[in-house]
């Protein structure tokens, strides 16, 4: 069995895109601004209807009265939320190589859990190379291919109704965030409600947009891979090289968990900049920011992000827990998908009932009982064995300390 040695983590890149949105409720200025939001997002149609909100249980400037799970994607797409491809010179300066070298897995998986009432939140993180069962008869496999493999399927009967370029991609899209869905409530035992993912070029312009973010090192990093090339210590970060910071896995002792554990701190210090340096006062940062959103997040068609925000306004970041689900080993030889994260999806749902469980409201899809509390604080109580570990995150990534 193996333990988390990081305690809690989370991926970063799409927590980021809907931080980055909700937070701009905070002031009236910021208020009006994230009106514009609605001109310039891309919806999909992924979320089925016995999974969707009823109106009526989401009054406009209310509380939440029903708790929701958000599943947050981080796409590796070559192509922006339209659907045209990203130019070879975007590619190239993220060292994301052409669409030959991969692309559509979600490299970031994350569930976020937001009880009644909305004043607090838990976000857990799912490895992607986690090995599982994939929705719609594929077998088991990593689960970050879920969303190709839906994609993948879907492309010929798409062509056959005459779909082709852009509206081929973006339909396509959808089809594997549908599959991506599925297999994340199987996985998890949750029913999601709402969803929303983020491309490579979209993380590079909410970095930049808040003006870079403040990480630390322990060790300096060479990575052909990434691209990510940086000295110990504390530096600050935007664009190309914030993206290779938070996508490095190679050179890592723990892999893709160490990469989780960066992503974490690089969302703590983003929080910190658009909290504390004038953001909402700063009409130029406020119109980059909204812009950034506009151009790189896609949002199941049906939600309501400025009622959702307006819901979640008493929320604050010290509300906001984090943690990983329990993994048993990062080296698990598979038949064909090579090494994968063993996971163990019973053990998985226990974790998960626990992390989001209060002693009045539970998630959606979850019928059990008993389960020990998240604090209000952020602090989760995992249940006893559970191998994942969970605790309150400092609010700056210099406070958190230095990440591998």
């Amino acid at each position: 069995m193996l333990w988390s040695s990081r305690g809690s983590r989370v991926g970063g890149r799409v927590v980021l895109g809907v931080v980055s949105t909700l937070v701009l409720a905070a002031t009236g200025y910021a208020w009006s601004q994230l009106s514009k939001l609605d001109e310039g997002i891309v919806t999909a149609n992924v979320i089925p209807p016995a999974a969707q909100i009823d109106a009526e249980d989401t009054p406009p400037g209310e509380p939440l009265k029903v708790a929701q799970n958000i599943l947050l994607a981080g796409i590796d797409a070559r192509t922006d939320a339209y659907g045209n491809p990203l130019p070879q010179n975007v590619l190239d300066a993220l060292h994301a190589g052409s669409s030959d070298d991969g692309g559509d897995t979600t490299d970031t998986i994350i569930v976020v859990h937001i009880p009644a009432g909305g004043a607090a939140a838990t976000a857990i993180s799912i490895p992607r190379d986690s090995y599982v069962d994939i929705a719609g008869g594929y077998g088991k496999h990593k689960i970050n291919s879920a969303y190709s493999r839906g994609k993948n399927a879907s492309m010929s009967g798409l062509r056959a109704q005459g779909l082709s370029g852009a509206q081929l991609e973006v339909a396509a899209n959808e089809a594997g965030a549908k599959t991506t869905i599925q297999t994340v409530e199987k996985f998890t035992g949750l029913t999601i409600n709402h969803y929303a993912s983020i491309n490579l070029a979209g993380f590079d312009a909410l970095s930049q947009a808040v003006g870079g973010v403040e990480v630390c090192l322990k060790a300096p990093v060479h990575d052909t891979y990434s691209g990510a090339d940086f000295p110990a210590g504390p530096q600050t970060l935007s664009g190309a090289q914030a993206l290779a910071f938070v996508r490095q896995r190679h050179g890592l002792l723990n892999g893709d968990l160490d990469r989780i554990a960066r992503q974490q701190a690089f969302l703590s210090g983003m929080a910190k900049n658009i909290l504390s340096a004038g953001t909402f006062t700063d009409p130029a940062k406020l119109n980059a920011l909204v812009s950034a959103v506009q151009g790189a997040v896609v949002l199941d068609r049906g939600w309501d992000v400025l009622s959702f925000a307006q819901q979640l306004r008493g929320m604050t970041s010290g509300a906001i827990g984090f943690a990983t689900i329990p993994v048993q080993s990062l080296s698990l030889a598979t038949p064909s998908d090579g090494d994968a994260v063993k996971v163990d999806p019973g053990q998985v749902q226990q974790f998960v009932r626990t992390a989001i469980s209060t002693p009045s409201v539970q998630a959606s899809g979850d019928a059990a009982a008993g389960v020990r509390p998240v604090a209000a604080t952020g602090t989760t109580t995992p249940t006893p064995g559970a191998l994942a570990s969970t605790q309150k995150q400092p609010a700056t990534s210099t406070a958190a300390g230095c990440v591998n």
